[in-house]
């Protein structure tokens, strides 16, 4: 399945707990002011990636103990990263999803659409909420503004 991204670093231990393959997915239309991924916003930016050859990418690296997907907004391709985040759980490793939706509002939407409810299952640790420069505090793991949460939604996100 293809996968629209901004970029993947290899090795990332700022992108959730351990170390982690950090997808960066593209498009985004919330354009939160002071984004820290900007040039992930435009939906026609970007490449296309195969959702195989990232998973290849990421079982080469023994090491990684789990993906991280960011954006860009991950949910507006929910389909391909819940393809992919499938594939990266049955190899028994943790899915860490950076959302500019709130909890609630992804809840909604999965009700709507399966994707959405997919990936949501597939997520070990959702990291919620617009970016918002008002709340920004460069002290909070993970998070770049006070807003945001960690919402550990499977026991393997809790460990």
């Amino acid at each position: 399945m293809q996968l629209r991204i901004a970029g993947v670093v290899a090795e990332s231990a700022v992108d959730g707990p351990g170390l982690r393959m950090t997808v960066f997915t593209q498009g985004c239309s919330r354009h939160c002011p002071d984004c820290h991924n900007p040039h992930t916003h435009d939906p026609d930016g970007g490449t296309w990636a195969d959702t195989a050859e990232l998973l290849a990418r990421f079982e080469a690296n023994p090491l990684l103990c789990g993906l991280t997907v960011s954006g860009g907004e991950p949910f507006l391709q929910a389909a391909a990263v819940a393809e992919l985040a499938m594939d990266i759980k049955k190899l028994g490793k943790t899915i860490v999803l950076y959302s500019g939706y709130t909890f609630e509002e992804l809840q909604t939407l999965s009700q709507k659409d399966v994707n959405v409810a997919r990936l949501l299952a597939y997520t070990d640790i959702l990291i919620d909420g617009p970016f918002l420069k008002a709340e920004r505090d460069l002290n909070l793991a993970f998070r770049g503004s006070r807003n945001q949460r960690i919402i550990e939604l499977t026991q393997q996100g809790r460990e």
